[in-house]
């Protein structure tokens, strides 16, 4: 990277690090708990440091309703529990620790690396200022989470969603987003947004499939064929939810390790991820 994206990403951990404590000054310990896919994972000896970034994961109710992905009926469950059919635990902690992995070794960023996994309904938002939210086609937030969510992103949080696919999960999506913001609308992501060029100059991207392609040799899941980096940006042209839609860069993430996931996946998954992560600090 040059020297011009070097002191950027150093000044804007400095910012990263005031916004942190504007938005909140007190965390939650950390915690664990049952996944849709892992259990028993090994945890690191870091997991309770105190650090410039961690990979916040969003905690939500499922929608109960929608097409069940084969995984058997998953409305009507305690979504605060975890485990499975909790669409919030897909591809975690894997996904979340290979890619905070990531960002130690690309960056200069202080990460720990173990994630967070982050409930609105404590307000715990305010002291994560970036976090996650996968298989968000299945979501379905309630009043008390979109005010506590719209407050997050009045204070200054960014989001990044990903994994879901297709007319259904989009709708889904929608409707608890679109309570967020209802004076706000979802826009492409020019190629020039900056989001696209803090560390990884990132013009020619393509569609980032799950771990399914190893089997199917499909990019794409359901109607989803064509990938879209939406946003949705403030008044300021912030942007503050990156909304990566009909792909699957978690999968990238998890399966880095994986010899049958093809490397050009995890290479673009993991770059748009650290821009993302750098862009939610230095902006």
């Amino acid at each position: 990277m040059g020297w011009r994206k070097v002191a950027g990403a150093i000044a804007g951990g400095i910012a990263f690090l005031s916004a942190a404590y504007a938005v909140g000054q007190h965390q939650h310990t950390w915690r664990e708990y049952p996944a849709f896919e892992y259990n028993n994972f090994p945890i690191p000896p870091d997991y309770q440091e105190k650090t410039e970034w961690v990979f916040a994961r969003l905690m939500y109710p499922n929608m109960d309703g929608v097409h069940n992905r084969g995984y058997g009926r998953y409305g009507n469950v305690d979504w605060r529990q975890g485990g499975r059919p909790v669409f919030w635990t897909m591809d975690y902690p894997r996904s979340d620790r290979h890619f905070s992995s990531a960002v130690r070794r690309l960056t200069r960023i202080h990460a720990r690396s173990v994630e967070q996994p982050v409930n609105l309904d404590e307000g715990d938002q305010y002291d994560w200022p970036w976090m996650y939210g996968v298989e968000v086609g299945h979501w379905n937030l309630t009043d008390a989470q979109v005010k506590g969510f719209r407050e997050f992103f009045d204070r200054g949080g960014f989001f990044m969603c990903d994994d879901f696919h297709g007319t259904e999960e989009w709708a889904v999506f929608t409707h608890s987003m679109g309570r967020v913001f209802p004076d706000r609308p979802i826009v492409e992501i020019p190629n020039a947004d900056a989001i696209f060029h803090t560390i990884y100059d990132l013009d020619d991207r393509y569609q980032v499939p799950g771990e399914q392609y190893v089997r199917t040799g499909r990019t794409y899941e359901y109607d989803g064929y064509e990938p879209h980096w939406r946003g949705i940006y403030d008044a300021k042209g912030r942007l503050m939810v990156a909304i990566c839609f009909d792909m699957d860069l978690g999968d990238s993430w998890e399966h880095a390790d994986n010899p049958e996931y093809p490397q050009q996946f995890s290479a673009l998954g993991i770059r748009i991820g650290v821009n993302y992560v750098v862009y939610a600090m230095t902006h």
